[in-house]
Order: C-alpha cells, then structure tokens, then sequence
C-alpha cells in the first residue's frame, strides 16, 4: 500500500510525540482522521479502553496537561516497519503528577497506522499499575 502523502510513518509518529511533549493535545487530536480508533488495551480497570472518532478522542486527552506534567521523552525510539504507513515507537515519558507531586516515569510501546498522513488506528500499551500509583489510585479523565 502506498502513503499517498509522501511522509514517512515513522515522522508522522514523532510528530504526534511532539504534539504530546507541547501538551497541545488539541493539535495532537488534528493529526487524527475523524474515524480514528484509538486503543489502550492495558487501561485500569474501569476506565474506557476504545475511543473511536476524533471528537471522543480528544474529550478523553483534552485535560492530561492538567493531571500530569510530561516534561521531557527520556527515551524515544521509532520503527519502521512492512508496511508503509505503519510505525511503532518505544518511547518514555518523564514528568510530575500536578495534582500529588508525584513523579511520573511511565515506559510505553505504541503501534500507529496512518491514512492520507493522518492517524487511523492508535494502539497503546503501558503499565496500569505505574500508572495507578503515581496517580495515587486516581485517573486522569474522571
């Protein structure tokens, strides 16, 4: 299958970390086709772990700068892969959870298939756990 805009999948990819890093989660959800689905097989339980379209997408990341404050990608390493319009990042997050002080140090791998350069199927996997306590039980989008 070709990528009809000529970008590669593993830059479409950084650029939706970058967007993250900025925490512009606005322009983050503009690098989304308006029929994304987006996948967090590991979520907490309890907590939604499908988003389809671009509008609940957003509404679910549209307020993580104010619950954690992500403040650098300690490590970050994005593949190519078979199929052109695929990427894959493993990646960290560094940062603070605003709320208790918390550090916040989460390590994910993420599958990213693109459509016309924009995001159709985000997968991501990290450790709920990790998560659950440096939140201290809580959740970013109650």
């Amino acid at each position: 299958m070709e990528n009809s805009k000529n970008i590669p999948a593993t830059q479409l990819l950084r650029n939706t970390l970058d967007r993250f890093l900025a925490k512009d989660m606005k322009g983050w959800s503009e690098l989304c086709a308006d029929d994304v689905v987006a996948e967090f097989p590991f979520a907490p339980e309890g907590s939604q772990a499908r988003f389809e379209g671009k509008e609940a997408l957003y509404a679910y990341l549209k307020d993580y700068p104010n619950y954690i404050d992500v403040k650098s990608l300690p490590t970050l390493k994005i593949y190519s892969t078979d199929d052109v319009n695929v990427a894959i990042a493993e990646w960290s997050a560094s940062g603070v959870v605003i709320g208790n002080g918390n550090p916040y140090e989460m390590s994910y791998a993420t599958f990213v298939t693109f459509r016309d350069g924009l995001v159709v199927n985000y997968r991501e996997y990290w450790n709920p756990q990790a998560f659950q306590k440096a939140m201290s039980g809580g959740n970013f989008a109650e």
